[in-house]
């Protein structure tokens, strides 16, 4: 009887028997615990703190040219480079961000610290916009008969300051926050992957809902009550964010700092090769350089096995002697500068590989920079009466698309995914780059339909004799819904190419890379802010002489330039580009399934467990 007791009390603790999770820890540095840290649970948190963000920044990415234009008089053209400017930066140093989160800093650590710069962001923002001396006097940019002047000296740095602090913690923000969020779950385990798939779902779903209340309440508290208010109610949207974000810290997988960073292993790859260069490769691959997998070194070690692509980055990993005597000649590591491992090759090659489709997604952000900036102006001279009372500001205008998002991303996570899954087979139902090859083909339908309405809307300025119309003031008699099918459009192709780019970028990267690999969409997306700066002062200096208003959008006058033009211009890269991504994606090869050393010890031991 004791002895059945006995193997009972066994059975009981071999069941119950924490689940450790390899390569991350919780906050007291201990291994993570599978049920009690992580998982959809605390992913949730995550979510709400990324909201939050969103809440508080969104309506600066609509609204802020109207604020450089009306509040510091810049020109329409200088306003909207202000914001492009602004936002590829916060963009562009997500790189520097994740490097630092996965190399120093850790992730966690660099969310709360980009959290606190994003919030004294805004706060300097709040303190400019209310204090009169800061910014310059009251004036009306639409009359032409006045001379406003501009922002300038000490302001103007002041300006530059808040906006780049913003810049800054935003980068931060995307370069950790999504990446923190997918650590919560395990990709090898079935169940976990999924629901890692439907997190990045949700990750949007988050971006919408935050967003939904950032251009409707905070645009309207901005327009109607000033933006002091506007950004004084961002600046406590943003400190909750923060707060909620660090309540989670008990119970989050924590990744473990590298101490190095995988970047320099990508690089050593392209130096041992050019070193390399004039060595012939061996017929075999399996002659190539890999540790030894029962080495001490390899237990935590990443495998990938060797494929034909890109087989000059090879010649880095060409050992000059055979394996058996190399071993027995270098008991040390050898130089990684002269040569590498085969995985680490094939890391190379992975990220070599991806470039193709980075660069295919960059020109969709520059058509979302237009409806950022070009759009919100469009719809300052419509009528944007919704009853006898109410008035939507233009700049609210994509709260109709993210509402359809915020019904569809459910029913695209919960219905649409595991219908296509029967069929397919593939967990998040399509392949990524189907998911980012929708987007694309639509983000060009998208310019294609607000080229067709900027007609309309010019036909109708001047057909009421209406083409020097102050906004605002004399709204032309067309309800600013019109502009809302090209924000639906867009909307739409955001959810499949964002939301594809982050899963894909994150499942591809190798194992180093995890949180860099999320700042590959937020690099394509700066770049396309960058060149649409570029692209707006080409087209004007291209079209200068050809038309009355000295360019294509020059002046501050919209119903005087060729907006329309410019929106088919768009359209047409937009589709051009689209051929040359089925080009790149029908001949990228998925990255092959990666294993551990430990992982397979640990496996052997849970089925020696169960026998």
């Amino acid at each position: 009887m004791a002895a059945s007791e006995a193997k009972e009390i066994n059975l009981e603790a071999m069941e119950f028997k924490p689940e450790f999770i390899e390569g991350k820890v919780d906050w007291k540095g201990r291994t993570a615990v599978k049920n009690k840290h992580g998982g959809t649970r605390t992913s949730l948190l995550i979510l709400t703190a990324f909201g939050f963000e969103n809440m508080a920044t969104l309506a600066l990415a609509v609204n802020l040219v109207t604020y450089f234009n009306e509040v510091m008089h810049y020109e329409l053209a200088d306003a909207a480079n202000q914001l492009t400017n602004y936002m590829g930066v916060s963009y562009i140093l997500s790189i520097v961000m994740a490097t630092l989160a996965d190399t120093f800093v850790g992730r966690f650590n660099t969310v709360l610290i980009a959290g606190f710069l994003e919030f004294s962001g805004l706060a300097l923002l709040t303190a400019q916009s209310h204090y009169p001396q800061l910014k310059p006097p009251i004036c009306n940019v639409f009359d032409p008969t006045s001379h406003c002047e501009k922002l300038s000296g000490g302001n103007a740095a002041l300006l530059s300051i808040a906006l780049y602090m913003l810049a800054a913690g935003a980068s931060g923000v995307k370069a950790a926050l999504p990446s923190h969020g997918a650590d919560q779950f395990d990709e090898k385990d079935p169940k976990e992957a999924k629901q890692m798939s439907s997190f990045f779902n949700l990750l949007l779903l988050a971006v919408c809902v935050g967003g939904a209340v950032s251009i409707t309440l905070i645009v309207w508290i901005q327009d109607n009550r000033g933006w002091d208010w506007g950004f004084g109610i961002s600046t406590i949207a943003m400190f909750l964010g923060v707060v909620i974000f660090a309540a989670g810290l008990p119970m989050y997988r924590i990744q473990v700092v590298q101490g190095s960073t995988a970047i320099i292993e990508i690089l050593q790859v392209y130096v041992a090769a050019i070193r390399n260069r004039k060595l012939k490769l061996p017929e075999n691959p399996e002659d190539l350089y890999e540790i030894n997998g029962d080495k001490e070194a390899a237990v935590e070690a990443e495998f990938l096995p060797h494929r034909d692509t890109f087989r000059f980055l090879d010649k880095a990993a060409i050992q000059k002697t055979s394996a058996s005597e190399f071993e027995t000649q270098n008991q040390q590591c050898p130089n990684p500068w002269k040569l590498c491992r085969v995985t680490q090759v094939e890391n190379a090659k992975i990220i070599l590989g991806v470039i193709p489709i980075f660069c295919c997604t960059i020109i969709m952000t520059l058509c979302l920079a237009q409806l950022q900036t070009f759009s919100i102006q469009q719809g300052l001279t419509m009528d944007t009466k919704i009853t006898n009372s109410f008035n939507i500001p233009p700049a609210s205008l994509p709260i109709i698309p993210i509402l359809f998002m915020i019904v569809l991303i459910p029913l695209y996570d919960r219905f649409f995914v595991p219908f296509l899954r029967k069929f397919t087979g593939i967990p998040t139902g399509i392949t990524h780059l189907q998911r980012i090859g929708v987007g694309l083909i639509l983000s060009s339908i998208s310019m294609a339909v607000a080229a067709i309405l900027e007609v309309k809307r010019k036909g109708v300025a001047r057909d009421r004799d209406m083409l020097d119309a102050i906004p605002v003031v004399q709204p032309l008699p067309i309800t600013t819904f019109w502009l809302s099918f090209q924000y639906f459009i867009f909307g739409i192709a955001d959810m499949f190419t964002y939301v594809g780019l982050l899963e894909f970028f994150y499942s591809e990267a190798p194992k180093g890379l995890k949180a860099i690999s999320t700042c590959f969409l937020w690099c394509s997306m700066a770049l396309g802010y960058f060149f649409s700066t570029v692209l707006v002062k080409i087209v004007n200096v291209a079209t200068k002489g050809t038309t009355r208003s000295g360019g294509w959008l020059a002046g501050n006058n919209i119903n005087r330039n060729h907006l329309n033009l410019f929106y088919w211009l768009l359209s047409i890269l937009s589709l051009v580009n689209f051929f040359i991504y089925l080009f790149v994606a029908t001949r990228y090869k998925y990255r092959p399934q990666s294993h551990n050393i430990s992982d397979e010890k640990n496996n052997k031991t849970h089925e020696m467990r169960e026998y």
